[in-house]
């Protein structure tokens, strides 16, 4: 590479591949997605065998000068050579192109969230679910979704409805205009007379303030003697006590599905770091944090998508992982929730880019219907 760029960013002087470096770089790369395997010039020389000017010499050494760029590098022993995290940021960053989603993408998509059958009406959290298992098919690693907090969202409407075994059925809307259900169980029974006069109150005192407002309000009720004596109250403190979770609405709620990939690849064979990394992905508290700062890097992909790859991620049981996320929101909401693929650093990063943006945006659409949902 007689040509390399030089950058001057941030005082240091950075070196970057000319056009025949990108092009051998992109070329080791999908090779090493395809076989998970260190690449060697020969393999590279395969994919070229037409092309003037890279002669499977000319092959090993641009590779030795991608090396010295800590582009690429030797895993122990081998002759081959496996992308390192700065070389898959520099692909990601300048060498992917014009993003695109295939048909057969679109079709499964489609299919899985039954986007042609407009009738089809569910539970924000059945869809939610569905859309984390569909990123975990669709990528063979880790799909994740984030349901945007509650705490902020301004209550529209509640009601409560009597059925068996002291249960009742909390039906909740929140700006803008979505539908929350939750099932309660409590040790004691209310009359479907004393349920609708407690929605009234709710709904009068309370319309139009943020659902952290209401629990803070209701916080204090519990600790104000006449409530003890005001049946009405009492009924709105014992309600809205477990109807407003603090946890779940504070931090949203999270869906996880394909754990099992990262079990059956063969990308994690440090059994340490894959502990860690389960560990990791199991803690609910942490794995958002973790999301919430992926989302509020500075974008380095157009549409809003965060890559967050390798060494790149500050939590060090991720370190031997890409993050791919976007965020979305439902309506004019305030607060955002986040789509994520996490799988190995061997990803296939245009394809799953292009899909993690488009699934938001469908999530977005099917989540801010104007409906309610069952």
């Amino acid at each position: 590479m007689q040509d390399r760029v030089r950058n001057v960013k941030n005082g240091e002087i950075r070196e970057f591949p000319d056009t025949r470096g990108q092009t051998i770089l992109s070329a080791v790369i999908k090779e090493h997605f395809v076989t998970g395997e260190p690449v060697g010039s020969k393999a590279v020389a395969d994919t070229f065998a037409n092309a003037q000017g890279l002669s499977p010499a000319t092959i090993r050494n641009v590779m030795s000068e991608l090396e010295e760029l800590g582009l690429l590098e030797h895993p122990h022993t081998s002759a081959g050579r496996v992308p390192t995290d700065k070389g898959y940021r520099f692909y990601v960053d300048n060498l992917l192109g014009v993003l695109s989603i295939s048909n057969e993408d679109l079709d499964r998509i489609g299919n899985d969230l039954g986007l042609a059958d407009s009738e089809i009406a569910e539970t924000p959290d059945r869809l939610m679910e569905r859309t984390s298992h569909l990123l975990s098919a669709l990528s063979n690693n880790v799909g994740i979704v984030v349901s945007p907090s509650l705490a902020n969202d301004r209550l529209q409407h509640i009601e409560f409805v009597n059925l068996s075994d002291n249960r009742i059925l909390v039906v909740l809307v929140s700006s803008p205009n979505i539908v929350h259900h939750r099932i309660i169980r409590l040790k004691m029974s209310f009359t479907r007379e004393e349920l609708e006069q407690c929605a009234n109150y709710l709904n009068v005192e309370y319309g139009g303030k943020t659902l952290s407002e209401i629990r803070d309000r209701i916080l204090v009720l519990m600790h104000e003697e006449r409530s003890l004596f005001d049946r009405l109250l009492q009924t709105a403190v014992i309600l809205c006590s477990q109807s407003i979770d603090s946890e779940g609405d504070r931090a949203g709620q999270v869906f996880v599905d394909g754990t099992t990939n990262i079990l059956t690849g063969k990308d994690f064979a440090d059994l340490e770091r894959l502990r860690d990394l389960l560990a990791t992905i199991g803690e609910r508290s942490r794995l958002i944090q973790i999301l919430e700062e992926c989302i509020g890097r500075d974008t380095t992909v157009p549409g809003g998508i965060q890559v967050v790859i390798g060494s790149e991620n500050r939590t060090p049981s991720f370190q031997n992982c890409t993050l791919i996320s976007a965020p979305y929101r439902i309506g004019n909401s305030p607060t955002v929730g986040t789509l994520s693929v996490l799988g190995p650093t061997r990803m296939e990063y245009a394809r799953m880019i292009s899909i993690v943006s488009y699934v938001a945006r469908v999530l977005e659409r099917m989540m801010s219907k104007d409906m309610i949902r069952d």
